[in-house]
């Protein structure tokens, strides 16, 4: 929402916002960009007297300012929906789905149609360094956007991916999450297959060969030309040391990608940016060099600082799938190095405890493992139990973060994971390490 405030801010609209809790680096950009914030959703933000209310998915009914709105008959739109009217009607939509990976691959994309200078306008779930900004409106004719499948308002419950109607998707990957919205895995296969049924027979869909549920979703009916990545005779990339891969479609090598990014999750995702990027006219080759200028996205294994000695990493990483490849993607970097990773387990999913006994297991490339308990409904330290004497929770931030600095040594990996603020932990982690050290 704060992205979609900026692009329609770009569009020349006087705009205005309200959430609940708004921390960086959301908070900066708006700031930047002279959009006001009002923190909460009190009633009488109604004697703002706007044109048009653009309500984001967080809003329910009982919301104080929503049940003003409803109550007078003032006009309201879901987010997806007030952009696919009003931006998106015109433009080569490229969008990137699947559980993982989407913020990241979407970044890619832009920053590699934007090298061979094609100028895209984005919007993405997170701040891409090469950009700054998390959105951007742009007379190009092509537009990136990050496609989740959400629900998109209290109004609307399908999945917001399905009102941008691309032209070319990719399909990353996908996993059962968000289950509280979501029964089960089939559920949001469902999602996925109309999300399919909406790309035209003159687009493309870039598809992860080797996931099985993608496979499913495409076998329900498919009406456009398929490229897989990750499988033979598709997209591939082959690892030629810690920091290049070579890349090869149907066979034949497009070009070759040396960087700093770690991980074969990462190398996924340049696939598909790659793919994608051809079918808007980039050369792969071109795309190569152009990945090899890629900055990554703020919060994806961001480095924060260091104090004593001490590396502490800020990543967005909060399924146990994404925590396992952002571990292994820090342990190719750093080797035999310690690894002190910092869990809250904030997203709805993993407050329900859906993922609780896969924790463990994503959690095994880390050293120490540190978990912050509080408001969770069920028991991290039975889940981490498998781990011995290595986990550790607390439902107290500060005991936490003491307990961090008490274990850590010079040398040491902190890499802290929450898809949210946790509470300025980082900036607590480095000052307390600075003034031990």
């Amino acid at each position: 929402m704060g992205g979609l405030a900026t692009i329609a801010r770009q569009a020349g609209h006087h705009v205005t916002g309200c959430d609940a809790n708004v921390y960086p680096p959301m908070s900066n950009q708006l700031e930047a960009q002279g959009i006001k914030l009002v923190e909460g959703y009190s009633a009488d933000q109604i004697g703002l007297k706007p044109d048009l209310w653009v309500v984001g998915n967080v809003v329910t009914r009982g919301t104080p300012l929503m049940e003003e709105i409803l109550d007078r008959g003032e006009p309201y739109v879901s987010g997806p929906q007030w952009l696919a009217e009003n931006i998106l009607r015109s433009k080569w939509v490229l969008a990137v789905a699947g559980t993982h990976g989407k913020t990241t691959t979407s970044a890619m994309l832009a920053w590699i149609l934007e090298f061979a200078g094609k100028h895209p306008g984005f919007l993405i779930g997170g701040v891409p360094t090469n950009f700054g900004t998390s959105a951007r409106l742009a007379d190009s004719r092509f537009f990136v956007i990050e496609a989740d499948e959400y629900d998109t308002a209290f109004f609307d419950k399908r999945s917001k991916f399905l009102h941008y109607r691309p032209k070319t998707a990719v399909l990353n990957n996908l996993e059962f999450d968000h289950a509280d919205i979501f029964s089960d895995l089939a559920a949001i296969e469902r999602q996925f297959h109309h999300f399919v049924r909406t790309v035209p027979r003159s687009g493309l869909l870039v598809a992860n060969g080797a996931d099985a549920a993608l496979a499913r979703v495409l076998k329900q009916g498919c009406w456009t030309p398929v490229e897989h990545f990750g499988t033979e005779g598709g997209w591939q990339a082959e690892a030629l040391d810690a920091e290049t891969f070579r890349v090869a479609f149907a066979g034949q090598e497009q070009g070759r990608v040396r960087w700093g990014l770690q991980g074969a999750h990462n190398r996924s995702n340049a696939l598909a940016a790659i793919a994608a990027a051809r079918h808007a006219g980039v050369d792969p080759a071109s795309a190569c060099v152009a990945l090899e200028r890629f900055d990554n996205v703020k919060r994806r294994m961001e480095l924060y600082g260091i104090a004593a000695g001490v590396v502490v990493y800020d990543d967005f990483a909060h399924h146990p799938t994404a925590i396992a490849a952002t571990l292994e993607g820090l342990r190719s970097k750093v080797g035999k190095a310690r690894i002190l990773a910092v869990l809250e387990p904030r997203s709805n999913t993993m407050k329900l405890g859906v993922m609780k006994d896969a924790i463990a297991g994503s959690l095994a490339q880390a050293d120490l493992v540190y978990c912050y308990s509080a408001n969770l409904g069920w028991n991290p330290a039975g889940a981490l139990a498998p781990l011995g004497a290595k986990a550790v929770c607390n439902d107290d931030l500060d005991g936490l973060i003491a307990a961090v600095v008490a274990a850590a040594k010079p040398g040491d990996q902190v890499l802290v994971m929450s898809n949210g603020g946790f509470g300025g932990i980082h900036r607590k982690l480095l000052a307390r390490l600075n003034a031990n050290g």
